[in-house]
């Protein structure tokens, strides 16, 4: 079995706190507030249910919480920003009430991010790799925020478009390394900064099951890896048809596992109980890899 080593690091975060990555795998839980959601069909739209769901996912052992007011799924509209932070910041503001584990905020926009991170949040998910907004590189360096930078390409409506690979590895690698240092030009410390290769967007089921099955070639970047595969359309194409997203639990199980194995630091889940069974398996069999 290959087991990839895991290097450690420690994340500063803008309350003071850090983020200790490497011991352990994070879960980071995922808190979609949107009609839309591909994955819940707008359940947890109304921001009391949501702040009920991510103190219930911190109950059951997530280490984070991811939150989202915009539908990124592959065809999804654009939000505008007011609209967006009505749906988001309440939901920041609440679970910094409710729970003490760092939270999220799901965006690429500058205003919702200062917003949010002014709300409590301390972590900015960025799905485009700063690629949508570049001035969100300046509000996570004056917030002194973390960020993660995750790989796509194109807009939500037209990624798989863009999905088209000589060396998905080595592209996917050369465009994070470009965000990178778009980001540490703008201001933002190395040390802030975690990747993720976004399984699932721009990326045809091949080109994401290349990445997951060799995650190991992300270490080159030096930053921690954030993986995110939970009940993504690829899972499903093994399965000889159509699987619906609530339903791809057990699939996600199985890439959950081989991140872990392969050195992801992160993995960000919607069903976080399940998924931490599958977590510490996985790394207490990486205690034993010689």
């Amino acid at each position: 079995m290959a087991v990839t080593s895991r290097r450690r690091f420690t994340i500063p975060l803008p309350n003071g706190g850090t983020l200790t990555l490497g011991e352990r795998v994070l879960v980071m839980g995922i808190i979609n507030v949107t009609p839309d959601s591909f994955s819940d069909g707008g359940r947890l739209i109304d921001p009391a249910r949501a702040i009920d769901a991510g103190a219930r996912m911190v109950e059951e052992g997530a280490d984070l919480l991811d939150v989202g007011g915009e539908s990124t799924r592959p065809g999804a509209e654009p939000l505008d920003q007011a609209q967006e932070q009505r749906r988001v910041l309440p939901v920041v503001e609440g679970l910094v009430e409710k729970v003490r584990v760092p939270i999220s905020v799901d965006t690429y926009k500058a205003s919702t991010a200062d917003a949010a991170l002014a709300a409590g949040a301390v972590i900015v998910n960025d799905i485009s790799g700063l690629r949508y907004d570049a001035s969100l590189a300046g509000v996570v360096a004056a917030r002194r925020a973390a960020i993660v930078l995750m790989h796509t390409r194109g807009r939500s409506r037209d990624m798989y478009q863009q999905a088209s690979y000589h060396d998905v590895i080595g592209e996917v690698l050369d465009e994070l390394r470009e965000a990178v240092a778009f980001a540490t030009a703008a201001g933002v410390v190395a040390d802030r900064i975690i990747v993720d290769p976004g399984l699932g967007f721009a990326k045809e089921a091949p080109h994401s099951y290349e990445v997951l099955a060799r995650l190991d070639a992300f270490a080159e970047l030096g930053r921690p890896l954030l993986v995110g595969p939970s009940r993504k359309s690829f899972l499903a194409r093994p399965l000889g048809g159509p699987v619906p997203a609530a339903e791809r639990d057990w699939a996600t199980a199985a890439a959950v596992a081989a991140a872990v194995l392969a050195g992801a630091h992160i993995v960000r889940v919607h069903a976080v109980r399940e998924m931490l069974q599958v977590v510490r398996v996985a790394d207490e069999i990486r205690r034993y890899h010689a």
